[in-house]
């Protein structure tokens, strides 16, 4: 398994899947390791996947410093595999949750971004937040699944503020186009591989400042594309169209019936999408 150092020591593991250009993937949770991810797709038919586990997470180790689980710090680990990796400028997806450490470090180093996707982003980093009703209609877009009704009577719960221990639960079907054993598995995997103390840690006070970040990803002249989920309750178009006009040269596409997880729902159009921008 290769692996590096980072600034402060800790070792950080990383994953090498495919050949053809190289493309950094920074996974989501937040905190989760890249297990997840697979080649995402299909990509690493047509690209060199580097799949970093984040400290605390995966094959990587646990730092003496918890508070360096905090987003802006990790982009010092993202940097360090740059470096390691020997990279002018690299390639860099993320997914979710490491969408707001790929915004800090595209903002933080924009010299070293050669073309950047965000899939299915996480918006927090630059301050964007969906509301309920943005939820709310990406939710009925659903209303024909067997599963509406439990996950749709959960959701009002939520957000009245009455969840109770299942409700939660009961929402997991809106995060894939398809919800089948294949999903379920993946779910519970996922769950499984996220370090909830560093999660807990990842956007604490001081990691994000909204307004300077997206200054300077205003000025950022690489190449973005943004990948919506046409069904994505946690990240819904609306939104990540919002984050996709942040950047001056971005390209935003809505993957057709998918949801948080779109290269599981529709890997073909996916990696198509993907491989074409990466060149």
């Amino acid at each position: 398994m290769p692996a590096l150092a980072a600034h402060d020591g800790t070792k950080l593991a990383y994953h090498v899947l495919g050949e053809g250009a190289q493309v950094v993937c920074l996974p989501g949770g937040p905190m989760q390791d890249s297990e997840y991810l697979g080649d995402l797709g299909g990509l690493s038919e047509d690209l060199r996947l580097i799949l970093l586990d984040h400290r605390g997470t995966g094959r990587s180790a646990t730092p003496a410093d918890p508070a360096s689980y905090r987003c802006d710090r990790l982009v010092d680990d993202v940097e360090a595999l740059r470096e390691h990796l020997g990279l002018a400028r690299m390639n860099l997806l993320a997914h979710s949750g490491g969408t707001n450490l790929a915004m800090l470090y595209a903002a933080r180093y924009p010299e070293h971004i050669g073309k950047l996707v965000l899939v299915t982003p996480s918006t927090y980093a630059v301050g964007l937040t969906a509301t309920v009703e943005d939820r709310r209609e990406v939710l009925w877009l659903r209303q024909g699944e067997s599963w509406f009704g439990p996950a749709s009577a959960a959701f009002e719960r939520i957000n009245a503020g009455q969840a109770g221990d299942d409700d939660w639960a009961a929402l997991a079907p809106l995060a894939y186009g398809r919800w089948d054993a294949a999903t379920q598995a993946h779910r519970a995997r996922g769950e499984a591989r996220r370090n909830t103390e560093a999660a807990a840690i990842f956007g604490t006070d001081g990691a994000f400042h909204p307004e300077a970040t997206r200054a300077a990803l205003a000025t950022l002249g690489a190449p973005v594309l943004v990948i919506a989920g046409e069904v994505d309750v946690n990240s819904p178009p609306r939104v990540v169209a919002e984050c996709a006009n942040l950047f001056p040269n971005a390209t935003l596409v809505t993957q057709p019936g998918t949801a948080h997880f779109p290269w599981l729902d529709d890997p073909t159009w996916f990696t198509k999408a993907v491989v074409s921008f990466v060149g």
